[in-house]
């Protein structure tokens, strides 16, 4: 008799969960082209986590701004770059300067315009240099200390409902010598040229073995493992209601020992905390050195996955559009991440439609579960991709899973709520379910590594999710 009773009790439980669903999906509808009331709707859903995420784009320039007036640094008159110290080229001028002749504040919107896609309109800057020049013009400033944006972005998760960050906090910071080792820039490169994959692994090998024979390669992960666990620790930015991790990331434009060097010590880095639960790749992939390197960063990832196969790492792909380079370089960028590199996750994937043998590499990114993270903002500014020209039908049609990010939410002044605006507005093909589902992919496919922490993020977000359309008109 009990067991009967409880099981009409779930009975009833499911029945009532599944009708707030089909009102929460009735709403949604009604409300689908009105983008106040779809603010409103996505402003108060959960959103889970956000796993592509760039801590250095996601502070607004406002504080980082604030921050440069009050240390007094270097304007740069021309390029409204900010530097502690001057350097030889271009005008420089203090800040506190600047204020005494009373033209600073007239030169503050024109900074954050540099900083930001603040008031940008076409015609102001090319959009995609616009985007990539920002970072270094402020950096500066962000790198100084870590801490107030830090608590930035979490504030603001907390402000729209997002419990989970996976940011690419870092790069790699190491004192190496590796003047003995420059002779493997080239043949590294000569040998990628010619196809040579197994050779490339061999000097590869090679390369690692050296690599660890220097005590600074383990005096790198050490103290690039307790900057982040100190930091985060100190701040105590994990509680009952959000949690961050970290990625450490490396730059696709250094030569390849270099390049070699900071993915070993990533890997490393995240083989030994359980902070940092992956490793990625960032800076302009249609770059001179991205695109020629391209086929040897995916082998190095490859390498490193053979000697560290827990570890987790995404990669940005695809992320070109056509006329921005050549069209055969579309082709393959994808396929080359997920089939060489092994990659766990793929970022932007836009080129996709481009890609040789589109529909087979769609099936398998299915069938292996390899989500790809969308970034819808970031695709409409930087490489004019929108509406159906984005391939978002695409993956959706082929059951890929999918993640919404924010990708650089400071640079291009957005939210993790607007992502799901435009989602649920240009793309009406999207469900309430299918959306519900795309917000748990995103605890479902994070690199968290404690199973018990991932477990219960999911049970919270599904208790956020009940909550949620239980208040819904």
């Amino acid at each position: 008799m009990k067991y009967i009773l409880n099981l009409a009790f779930f009975i009833s439980l499911a029945f009532g969960l599944r009708a707030q669903e089909e009102k929460a999906a009735s709403y949604l509808q009604k409300i689908r082209n009105n983008e106040g009331e779809l603010t409103a709707f996505m402003a108060q859903m959960p959103k889970g986590g956000d796993l592509h995420h760039h801590f250095s784009g996601s502070i607004y320039a406002e504080p980082l701004l604030a921050k440069a007036i009050q240390f007094d640094y270097y304007l740069n008159m021309e390029s409204m770059a900010m530097a502690i110290k001057p350097s030889a080229q271009g005008v420089w001028k203090r800040l506190s300067s600047l204020a005494s002749e009373g033209r600073l504040e007239a030169m503050k919107n024109e900074i954050l315009r540099r900083w930001s896609v603040k008031d940008y309109y076409p015609g102001f800057y090319p959009s995609d240099q616009l985007f990539f020049e920002s970072f270094d013009k402020y950096l500066p400033v962000l790198n100084e200390e870590y801490a107030p944006g830090m608590l930035e972005i979490k504030n603001r998760a907390l402000a729209e409902n997002v419990s989970y960050i996976e940011t690419m906090f870092s790069p790699v910071y190491s004192r190496i010598n590796l003047s003995d080792l420059t002779s493997f820039d080239g043949q590294l490169r000569q040998e990628a040229s010619l196809s040579n994959d197994r050779e490339v692994l061999n000097l590869l090998e090679n390369l690692y073995t050296k690599l660890l024979q220097k005590e600074a390669i383990t005096q790198a992960v050490n103290w690039n493992n307790s900057f982040i666990q100190q930091l985060h620790d100190s701040l105590k930015i994990d509680d009952e209601r959000f949690t961050m991790r970290y990625q450490k990331y490396v730059l696709r434009f250094k030569n390849p020992v270099d390049l070699f060097k900071d993915i070993v010590i990533s890997f490393m880095s995240a083989n030994t905390n359980n902070l940092v639960v992956g490793v990625n790749m960032v800076a302009p992939e249609h770059g001179e050195t991205s695109m020629k390197d391209y086929r040897l960063h995916m082998l190095m990832f490859q390498f490193c996955h053979q000697k560290f196969p827990k570890v987790k790492y995404s990669l940005h792909a695809g992320e070109l559009a056509m006329g921005q380079v050549a069209p055969e370089s579309l082709t393959w960028h994808i396929r080359d991440a997920i089939h060489t590199a092994k990659a766990n996750r793929i970022g932007h994937g836009v080129d996709m439609p481009y890609e040789k043998n589109s529909y087979e590499l769609l099936r398998y990114m299915s069938q292996q579960k390899i989500p790809v993270e969308i970034n819808l903002v970031s695709n409409r500014f930087i490489l004019q991709i929108k509406e159906d020209k984005h391939p978002i039908k695409l993956y959706h049609q082929f059951k890929v899973p999918m993640v919404i990010s924010t990708d650089d939410a400071g640079v291009l002044r957005t939210s993790l709520t607007e992502q799901y605006v435009l989602l649920a507005k240009s793309y009406p093909f999207f469900s309430y379910s299918d959306i519900k589902q795309i917000v748990l992919n995103s605890m479902d496919y994070s690199f968290i590594k404690e199973t018990a922490l991932k477990q219960k993020l999911r049970q919270d977000l599904l208790k956020r999710f009940q909550e949620f359309e239980e208040k819904i008109p």
